[in-house]
């Protein structure tokens, strides 16, 4: 059992020298979270001014009864 884990520990040291040699973009810091999430702000703005003109007769019922 020992020689299985010591193998793949070598086969994991060996991959990881060779994707690094070759110029392989190997980034070992975990998660990244992006909050742009590569979404382009341009492409949402009309999304908003949509949102933003939306008719008072589809309000929430409890702001039609205030």
């Amino acid at each position: 059992m020992w020689k299985l884990i010591v193998g793949f520990i070598a086969f994991a040291a060996l991959a990881l020298f060779i994707l690094t040699k070759s110029g392989g973009n190997i980034d070992l810091s975990g998660e990244k979270h992006d909050v742009s999430g590569g979404h382009d702000t341009a492409a949402s703005a009309p999304a908003a001014a949509d949102a933003a003109s939306v008719p008072a007769a589809v309000a929430p019922a409890s702001a039609a009864s205030q």
